[in-house]
């Protein structure tokens, strides 16, 4: 793979500032240009700020933006501004030159004849453009140069988005497509799709006709704005913004944009006329109603007399705002009482109700659409589905959703209404193919369209996907709640499968029992699950349902056993014959973090880590281990014979992380709060954290000696006054509640040992006991029930 240390980015827009901090976050020095703004001053002409002026303002943005596009604010540090005029010489320093101007072939050509001046043999370029085709960017270029240059199309916001679309030029080189791959996935972290030089690729191009689709269809049928978002959410594997909020995050110009881009470039296409965009979208554009960029697009807040916000909807007809209550359908009703994705969505699709036929008109004409694009834009259904699944966060592309709804039964229905099915399906299904995917051998396979046979899902070699692990047979133990998956070379993978993978009373039980056999038949130990959807999670904590019954009946020994349980258990890992890595991501909340911190020898962490000992928002505290846990990590490092004045700052920084209920915003984050040490690592791809975690667990292997008990030096009784008076400053600056400081006196006695003298060296027990009464005694504070009974029916915090 070819070593990108240096990048250039030439358009300093919302993408092109996006782009930069994807750069920057993995490390990668980063140049970031624009053009010098136009009718300067005289006095600015000369003036280095002013002639930076839209790369310095786009950087400024980047460092406020919310969420944050840059996974560290330090990582700022990395992006150097400058303007085309002065400063593109300087991308001749640069090992790849990615172009992010305004989609005009004419300014695009005029760019690249004056990149093409600059740029060093062996440099690779490429634009992000979305819709003019790379050929005509790149024509009259020079050969060597037009070897080096290919498309590679990000997705909005860059940092969370999945996607990275390549699409070979004319003349690209081999190599070249196979180094921005390998840096794609590995360094940048994302899913690679490759499409082809056709417009919009190959998420826009699906994804947008479906979106454009529904609203031409709700406007035939009636169907208002929020139920089209009701029908199209969860229900169907979709993310909660459905289609409408998803314009409005999307940009409704944008989408605009891509919808009349595709359509006036696409005259042979069979179902061109579901690009075009219904008139009160257009008439949304033309008075800037552009959706969250402008305050107002397809939904738009206000607020009520009382200060409430309000969420209102446009009427198609008036583009008049409206209050709307949530809409109700039969077949959501149906899904929501469906326990499997595939359940719920045959519920909505196949309901009774006019919601269920308003679903099915609009997807049945997607999952048509989808199938005749192969290979126009895309040689495998594989490449479609991950386009999906990775650029506008689907749990199931379209052939996996058609998989999910039945093939046969959904064919049979589309021929029922009149619809023109395939033929690429119908041989599929007289050739006795009746699903797009097939598990073979333990092989994941898909049916390929020109072969007419199932050939294997292609996988990165080295990457390790536990179905497809469990799939060949390699479940060493099981339970309703866990798996033990056998990872090959000795190496065992503990998974979570309970919803949110939250710790249940059977989770921790079998954290345990399979202890002896990893023991006795491995070499080690990896925790981690490959949980779909974006963010996912890691694990969400444990299950306060489970302890909120034994609570409900006064039943506080049953808690108290529960939490010793879950504490020894922890305990029985971190002190196992074996090493044991864990591999978090996304939501490490609350026991997820603990497990984390106490069981594991090493942390291989995804870059996108939201971790945290999250406890005090339902009123309670770690007790699991995470106050003993984060303060052994954080203390760690600190050589013997410190004085213990010395230690307040680390008994500080572990009490604020725990009483203020901290989450990191990335792994890089995680590490400044202490939950990552200088051992743990940190891998930018999702899908190769358990094969990482799997190379960690064998170099620990090698002559491991077990972690041996040591004594806990704590702060002690010291601890009072300094807690006291940072309770106050917090308190008097809005930071925390009464409740919340009632909670952090708590906090501070765990941490700090009880009422043992300053600098004590006690037994872990000691504060593991001291977690344990407290927990207790919160659990039977009235305020820790509302905010209980709060999350768990809004899943939001309630600060009371």
């Amino acid at each position: 793979m070819k070593k990108i240390k240096q990048a250039g980015v030439i358009g300093a827009g919302i993408m092109g500032g996006g782009i930069a901090s994807l750069l920057a976050s993995a490390g990668i020095e980063t140049l970031l240009l624009d053009i010098v703004p136009p009718n300067l001053e005289d006095d600015e002409k000369k003036d280095p700020v002013a002639r930076n002026r839209f790369a310095i303002n786009v950087l400024k943005a980047v460092q406020k933006s919310k969420p944050p596009l840059l996974t560290h604010p330090k990582a700022a540090g990395l992006i150097q501004v400058g303007n085309i005029e002065d400063d593109l010489k300087k991308l001749a320093h640069c090992d790849w030159m990615v172009e992010v101007v305004v989609e005009d072939l004419d300014v695009k050509q005029k760019l690249f004849k004056r990149i093409q001046k600059v740029w060093r043999p062996g440099t690779i370029v490429s634009s992000n453009t979305s819709g003019i085709p790379l050929a005509q960017i790149s024509e009259g270029l020079k050969p060597e140069f037009c070897q080096h240059f290919l498309g590679t199309h990000f997705f909005n916001p860059v940092r969370y988005m999945t996607l990275l679309e390549l699409i070979p030029g004319p003349d690209t080189a081999p190599e070249i497509l196979t180094d921005m791959a390998d840096f794609g996935e590995t360094v940048l972290g994302k899913g690679i799709v490759w499409g082809k030089d056709t417009p919009n690729f190959v998420a826009n191009r699906i994804g947008v006709q479906g979106m454009v689709q529904a609203m031409r269809t709700m406007v035939e049928e009636g169907v208002t704005i929020p139920e089209v978002d009701t029908l199209f959410g969860p229900g169907l594997g979709r993310p909660k913004t459905a289609m409408f909020k998803t314009g409005d995050l999307v940009g409704i110009d944008t989408l605009v944009h891509v919808a009349n881009n595709t359509y006036n470039l696409i005259p042979a296409d069979e179902a061109r006329e579901s690009f075009k965009v219904p008139p009160f979208v257009l008439k949304m554009a033309e008075q800037k109603l552009l959706g969250n960029k402008t305050g107002a697009g397809f939904y738009k807040k206000e607020f009520d007399a009382k200060g409430k916000p309000v969420k209102l909807a446009i009427n198609p007809e008036t583009l008049a705002y409206e209050p709307f209550e949530p809409p109700r359908f039969d077949c959501i009703d149906g899904a929501k009482a469906a326990k499997t994705l595939p359940e719920k969505m045959k519920a909505i699709v196949y309901g009774e109700d006019r919601g269920a036929k308003f679903v099915w008109k609009v997807l049945s004409a997607n999952l048509i659409y989808s199938a005749n694009r192969i290979p126009e834009i895309a040689d495998t259904i594989v490449e479609i589905d991950n386009a999906m699944r990775w650029g506008f966060n689907f749990i199931l592309g379209p052939f996996e959703t058609w998989d999910a709804i039945g093939v046969q039964t959904g064919v049979d229905k589309m021929v029922a209404d009149g619809m023109e099915v395939p033929e690429a399906i119908t041989t599929m299904l007289k050739n006795g193919c009746d699903s797009f995917y097939s598990i073979q051998e333990g092989k994941k396979l898909f049916y390929d369209f020109a072969s007419q046979t199932y050939q294997p899902v292609p996988e990165r070699e080295g990457v390790l996907t536990l179905a497809a692990v469990k799939a060949k047979g390699q479940t060493a133990q099981s339970c309703d709640s866990a798996d033990l998956v056998d990872l090959g070379d000795g190496v065992f993978c503990l998974e979570f499968k309970t919803k949110m993978n939250i710790l249940n009373e059977e989770v921790i039980d079998f954290i345990k029992s399979t202890l002896p056999f990893v023991e006795e038949n491995g070499v080690g130990l990896v925790i981690g699950n490959q949980a779909g959807g974006v963010p996912g999670a890691f694990s969400a904590g444990a299950d306060l349902k489970f302890m909120g019954r034994y609570a409900m009946q006064g039943q506080w020994d049953k808690v108290a056993a529960f939490v010793e349980k879950a504490q020894n258990n922890i305990m029985a890992a971190r002190y196992s014959h074996v090493p044991i890595v864990a591999a978090p991501f996304g939501l490490t909340f609350g026991g997820g973090c603990e497990i984390c911190l106490g069981a594991a020898d090493r942390i291989v962490a995804h870059s996108e880590l939201y971790m945290g000992l999250v406890e005090v928002g339902v009123g309670l505290l770690p007790a699991a281990g995470g106050c003993l846990y984060l303060w052994r990590k954080l203390t760690g490092s600190i050589p013997e014979g410190v004085d213990v004045v010395d230690l307040a700052p680390w008994f500080l920084r572990a009490f604020k992380t725990i009483a203020m209920g901290k989450v990191s915003g990335s792994a890089a984050d995680a590490c400044r709060l202490g939950f990552l040490g200088p051992n743990d690592r940190i891998v930018a791809n999702r899908m190769h954290l358990i094969s990482e975690a799997k190379k960690e667990v064998l170099g620990l292997a090698d002559g491991y000696r077990p972690i041996t008990k040591q004594p806990v030096r704590v702060i002690g009784a010291a601890a009072q006054g300094m807690v006291n008076a940072e309770l106050h400053n917090m308190q008097s600056g809005g930071y925390v509640s009464e409740y919340d400081a009632f909670i952090g006196r708590k906090v501070a006695r765990v941490i700090s040992g009880g009422q043992v003298r300053s600098g004590a060296e006690i037994d872990e027990g000691v504060i593991l006991a001291e977690e344990r009464k407290a927990f207790i005694e919160l659990w039977k504070q009235e305020k820790t029930w509302d905010r209980i009974e709060h999350m768990l029916k809004t899943g939001r915090r309630l600060r009371n």
